[in-house]
């Protein structure tokens, strides 16, 4: 029976990952914490490791695992930044991701974000917390079906986040280098900087490409959106520039900004830091700026459906590689 470690496995995620290993009847052992230098340890002598975003998959960690018996590394995430690709072809090791997984895991979380900040309700909760229920003029809000909602990125899960908005009466547009069909059914392409100047509401649902959309969203970006505007950003932190972001919302250009993701965030996600100075000073002043500014600690994928996809994606590429069949996954 093939060993499997799996790393950062939550406690409300345990259920799941044994329950679905009935069909495949893997030996595994599950670790709270994400890889890292000191945890790699609980791996020695496991012929496959899963890996989550976050995880040091890098070369010091797959080195010492491949000498202990390492063949197979997988990753439960669609991205695979964390992974250090030369390392895993140098040390011939096999590895594959997930395709995707539940697209109104990360839609719907957006669209939550998106209503928080126009509705002001995280404000409004906040004052009646402290016994305050007097209604103030920041409460007023415009309906979202009187808004356009912009879209960057139109596929699978950007594609959900549009009907999702429609559905509640919005028009909806999108920016997307790839137009395809099923989009155009459902919103209007523009380019970027038409979207920028007609939404009032922004979801960015793109991939980080290197060299070429790192903090694509910056001072000049901002400074085309429509006054007043509402940005989320459910996709990747090193999109967008939060010293820029932060420059938004303290000038009044931006009308609120919703995030579940942030460059460099493992220095403060999954954390309990209460009552502790950031280690780093923009993520600090960003969470400083609540209400106006809402951040979700990279909880989109963070639901019942999304889990169990992303498991047993995983769990059929490690059956794909051990039966010596084409694993339609692998990255490596």
């Amino acid at each position: 029976m093939i060993k499997l470690v799996c790393y950062g496995v939550r406690e409300t995620e345990v259920k799941y990952f044994e329950e679905i290993n009935k069909k495949f009847g893997y030996d595994i052992k599950l670790v709270t914490l994400g890889l890292n230098h000191e945890n790699v340890k609980e791996a020695i002598g496991a012929e496959a490791v899963m890996v989550r975003g976050n995880c040091k998959a890098d070369r010091q960690n797959l080195e010492l695992l491949k000498a202990n018996g390492l063949q197979y590394l997988l990753t439960r995430t669609v991205g695979f930044d964390h992974v250090d690709l030369e390392a895993v072809k140098d040390l011939e090791l096999k590895c594959a991701r997930v395709p995707g997984y539940s697209p109104n895991a990360i839609a719907e979380l957006a669209v939550s974000l998106a209503m928080m900040l126009l509705r002001h309700t995280a404000y409004t909760v906040n004052r009646t917390r402290e016994k305050n229920f007097v209604v103030d003029p920041f409460m007023f809000s415009k309906e979202i079906r009187n808004c356009t909602v912009a879209v960057l990125g139109a596929g699978k899960i950007g594609l959900t986040t549009a009907k999702l908005f429609k559905g509640l009466g919005a028009r909806v547009i999108a920016y997307d280098v790839f137009q395809s069909d099923a989009a155009k059914e459902v919103v209007e392409f523009m380019e970027l900087d038409e979207v920028l100047a007609q939404a009032d509401v922004i979801s960015v649902h793109m991939p980080f490409i290197k060299g070429v959309n790192y903090h694509m969203i910056n001072d000049e970006f901002i400074s085309k959106m429509k006054d007043g505007a509402i940005l989320i950003n459910t996709a990747r932190g090193e999109v967008q520039d939060i010293d820029a972001i932060i420059r938004g919302i303290e000038g009044g250009k931006l009308g609120g900004f919703g995030t579940d993701v942030l460059e460099g965030e493992s220095a403060t996600f999954f954390k309990n830091l209460n009552g502790q100075k950031l280690e780093n000073k923009s993520h600090e002043k960003l969470i400083d700026l609540y209400p106006r500014v809402l951040v979700t600690p990279h909880i989109g994928s963070y639901t019942d459906e999304a889990l169990t996809n992303m498991i047993e994606y995983s769990y059929e590429n490690l059956r794909d590689f051990l039966n010596g069949e084409e694993c339609k996954n692998s990255i490596a």
